[in-house]
């Protein structure tokens, strides 16, 4: 590959090894993770896509999208790195309940446009995720218990295939990309817009409850009393946390699509437990949905792992409320159920999802050897919680090191299979937790 060449197929900016920006411009969202790619390209429009695909499959080379960066593992060698950020625009059609979006557009955009027409997509808890990425690994929303994955709400993509040829992808034009395009990742295709479902939000209640953390056991059962019959209008996150030097805290975030007197309703459990540091309920704008976790904004080195969980007994409460966190900084349970567990014929490789509640660990990497000891802490607090432990993750939330396979039923982990060969027989496409793999 030559600049000449790279750099004469599309319009945007290219930047190879040596190129001044070229080291920050492949850095991923997760500064612990190393990106050795060969190229990166900053597409200015669609049609630096397709070029950009044409370019790699011409050539026997490979090419990744990451609008951000989020999700990223690191397994880049050689490839070429597409940034999608200037692929922009957000256009809401309020009587439709939909949204198109381009591909870089980030969820916090979608909700400043959707949310003063009384309308919210299925955003996450962070609101500088894009919506693309987000959705093509299925998308964990506040709002799935009631609406499901944020990928089944999708109505149509405009893509890129590997070939460089582009498509609009519907249920009835191409039912098989379609379908591994609502939560298998991005092998598939190359994702330049999509049009999405909106759903009526004109009121939400939210925040964040902070306690002390000898209130943990506390928190955490009534944490159990209220998703026990918590309608599929509520979600609640229950979080211990123990940051450097600080002492151990314990908290809930909650999100309830409905009027504040319905939502403190249904918390009331919490208000009866003392010493409460901090309780930031209340009205909440959907356009700031992100408040509720106030989650950086900004790249950071961090190791994750996620692990789905069939039951909550007691030996996982034990596990869960006593094990000690150092050098992990964040365990967070979230309840799912509801529309999330639900299985619908014309749903994607996602779901449904049947365990109970979703298992979060976070541990700050500021370092290799800090990164590996917050992986090792997460890797034996899950080892010790044994058999609630699925052994299924989301796609979404998968971490590094994880394989794809983790996410999907074998039968639709085939399918998916069948799909990419098909789709992408020589390999020009690589997702960040490929298929294949």
């Amino acid at each position: 590959m030559t600049n000449t060449d790279l750099r004469g197929a599309v319009a945007g900016r290219v930047l190879l090894p040596g190129d001044e920006g070229f080291e920050q411009a492949a850095k991923p969202w997760n500064l612990s993770v190393r990106q050795p790619v060969a190229a990166v390209v900053e597409a200015a429009d669609a049609g630096d896509v397709a070029a950009v695909a044409r370019f790699a499959s011409a050539r026997g080379l490979t090419v990744a999208a990451q609008p951000s960066g989020h999700g990223a593992t690191g397994d880049t060698e050689g490839v070429i790195l597409l940034r999608t950020r200037r692929l922009g625009g957000v256009e809401v059609r309020r009587e439709e309940r939909t949204a198109r979006v381009g591909a870089g557009v980030t969820w916090g955009e979608v909700l400043a446009e959707a949310g003063p027409l009384g309308l919210t997509g299925l955003a996450g808890s962070s609101p500088v995720v894009s919506v693309t990425g987000y959705t093509l690994g299925g998308g964990l929303s506040w709002f799935g218990r009631k609406h499901g994955f944020a990928a089944d709400s999708v109505r149509s993509f405009e893509v890129v295939r590997a070939d460089g040829e582009t498509a609009t992808v519907t249920a009835g034009s191409d039912p098989d990309l379609f379908w591994a395009l609502r939560g298998g990742g991005g092998d598939f295709a190359l994702v330049t817009a999509m049009e999405f479902d909106l759903y009526p939000a004109p009121a939400l209640y939210g925040g964040r409850m902070l306690w002390p953390g000898h209130r943990t056991r506390e928190v955490f059962e009534a944490f159990l009393e209220i998703t026990a019959e918590a309608p599929d209008e509520l979600a609640v996150w229950f979080n211990r946390m123990q940051f450097p030097q600080a002492p151990p805290m314990v908290g809930v975030d909650v999100a309830f699509l409905g009027e504040e007197g319905d939502g403190r309703a249904l918390l009331a459990a919490l208000d009866k437990i003392d010493d409460v540091m901090a309780d930031k309920r209340g009205p909440v704008p959907v356009a700031e949905l992100g408040g509720i976790t106030a989650e950086p904004t900004d790249p950071s080195p961090g190791r994750s792992r996620a692990e789905l969980l069939t039951r909550l007994d007691e030996a996982a409460i034990g596990t869960l409320l006593d094990s000690p966190l150092e050098p992990v900084v964040g365990l967070q349970v979230r309840h799912l159920g509801g529309a999330l567990a639900a299985a619908r014929p014309d749903a994607g490789p996602s779901g449904p999802v049947t365990e109970p509640y979703l298992l979060y660990l976070l541990g700050f990497a500021p370092t290799p050897e800090a990164g590996a000891a917050a992986g090792d802490r997460q890797r034996r607090l899950a080892e010790e919680l044994g058999g609630a432990v699925s052994g299924r993750k989301p796609y979404t939330m998968l971490g590094g090191g994880e394989r794809a396979a983790a996410a999907f039923s074998e039968q639709d982990l085939a399918r998916l299979r069948e799909i990419k060969r098909a789709r992408d027989p020589r390999g020009v496409l690589r997702a960040n937790f490929p298929v294949l793999a």
